[in-house]
């Protein structure tokens, strides 16, 4: 029994079975890019997927009501899982098993094992849990699972639960390992199976491993990172197990605003003509968590923007690439000058860092980095919290696009409970589409300490109100 505010519910999950390839698919062992093998993207990510209940198939009464013989014709999860198993013709590598070899390399055994696809039904309307916006972490772990399938030849990269509610509609969990897919590949995937499923014969876009094409040669020697481990801020808040996980609406007025804030106060024309919205509100959020933390103002502070190299790269990646094509903008400022400083200071160094993280040579020189950490066996920890790791999903049109039959889905949210070092990473989501007032707005996820959480909240809301100082 679960509880969301004030409203319990049950979810009532049955057996796993394997959805496999619906035809024979090649039988070999496939290796991954140098970006897939990052240790640190070794994890499961976990997004839930909101879908109304089709009006067609609705009684005239309300909406909350399936008519009982037409829902059965249109159940989503056969749908669904048949889908899946047409998808994964084209997309076989899904249906294997995932290990880091003794080389400290992840490979891929296509064996055609299926994919763990779990259908479970709760006792509830959508409408009662708001379509899962603002729905705390714990309670959204219900619609998805974790699937304890290590063995001698790895773990299952694809996991898939349909949950279906009273109302007709349901959720899909995608769960989906961050080293076989980045964002734009998740999304390419899960777009295929959505046209599997509304009866289409074969996906738009073909999908293309050729992961050998981001594959770097090992620096010989780890050169020093943009700051000093050492000289990193901390918070008297961390360590700790206490972490909430908080997702914050911001208008679209109000990152408007804080733009122009932003535009008026800079005299450099650099920023004037092409200032994106996106490098304004990473700004203001890593000022926000700096306060929140209580970082110390004389110790640095770290930023990374992943941005995507898909058509940046010479030559550009195949369309159909969904491996992890990514690379990180870096810079660091000292706290008291993010804290203290014109919060145009900031905007600027994250615009030069994502130039030049565009730039090939860079590209190639941090995949050089990383297989050299691969053949060191290295991974970073979790670190004091001075560091802030952003990344935009509200490009990777998961919302309006992918239409199972139901027509696009009315919200997202992506479950940080085991991703990257919790705190470090913030995600701007697009909003749910049923809430007006937040059209050409963002959602802001965070995974802060619970003593962090309400300065955090304090700074979000000087931001939609345009309280004096929140600009830059």
């Amino acid at each position: 029994m679960a509880t969301n505010n004030n409203i319990s519910f049950s979810v009532d999950k049955k057996d796993v079975v394997l959805v496999k390839p619906f035809k024979p698919t090649p039988s070999e062992v496939l290796s991954l890019s140098t970006i897939d093998n990052d240790r640190g993207l070794e994890i499961i990510c976990h997004s839930v997927f909101v879908y109304q209940a089709n009006d067609d198939f609705c009684s005239g009464d309300s909406p909350d009501e399936v008519k009982p013989k037409l829902s059965k014709l249109k159940d989503p999860a056969c749908i669904i899982e048949e889908a899946l198993s047409k998808v994964l013709v084209y997309y076989y590598p899904l249906a294997g098993k995932l290990k880091r070899q003794t080389d400290g390399k992840l490979r891929i055994t296509c064996n055609a094992d299926g994919v763990p696809f779990l259908v479970a039904t709760a006792n509830c309307q959508l409408s009662s849990l708001n379509y899962l916006d603002g729905i705390d972490v714990e309670t959204a772990k219900q619609f998805t699972f974790d699937f304890p399938s290590e063995s001698d030849d790895g773990y299952h990269p694809l996991v898939l639960q349909v949950t279906k509610f009273l109302c007709g509609g349901f959720t899909i969990a995608l769960s989906l390992s961050h080293s076989v897919c980045d964002g734009f590949g998740a999304s390419q995937f899960f777009r295929a199976l959505a046209e599997f499923a509304s009866g289409k014969s074969e996906p738009s876009v073909k999908p293309v491993w050729e992961r050998e094409i981001l594959v770097a040669k090992p620096i010989k020697e780890i050169p020093q990172f943009i700051v000093d481990k050492d000289t990193l801020a901390t918070s008297p808040y961390l360590p700790t197990t206490d972490i909430v996980h908080e997702c914050f609406n911001l208008t679209a007025e109000s990152i408007k605003r804080l733009k122009a804030n932003v535009m008026k106060e800079s005299k450099d024309e650099f920023l004037k003509e092409s200032l994106t919205s996106l490098e304004v509100l990473a700004a203001y959020v890593w000022r926000a968590r700096f306060r929140a933390l209580k970082l110390n103002s004389d110790g640095n502070t770290a930023f990374c923007m992943a941005v995507g190299i898909r058509r940046t790269l010479n030559p550009p990646l195949p369309e159909g690439y969904y491996g992890n094509a990514f690379s990180s903008a870096n810079t660091a400022i000292t706290g008291r000058d993010l804290n203290e400083g014109s919060l145009t200071k900031a905007v600027k160094q994250i615009k030069e860092s994502k130039r030049l993280a565009f730039n090939n040579d860079y590209i190639w020189k941090l995949m050089s980095i990383n297989e050299k950490l691969i053949e060191l066996n290295m991974k970073f920890e979790g670190s004091t919290g001075a560091t802030m790791v952003i990344t935009d999903w509200r490009q990777l049109g998961l919302l309006e696009e992918v239409d199972f039959g139901w027509k696009g889905s009315v919200n997202m949210i992506p479950l940080p409970w085991n991703m990257f070092g919790y705190v470090d990473l913030v995600l701007v989501l697009p909003p749910c589409k049923l809430d007006q007032s937040m059209k050409g707005g963002a959602r802001v996820l965070v995974s802060l300490p619970r003593a962090a959480i309400t300065k955090f909240r304090e700074e979000m809301d000087a931001l939609n109100h345009g309280d004096e100082g929140a600009g830059a």
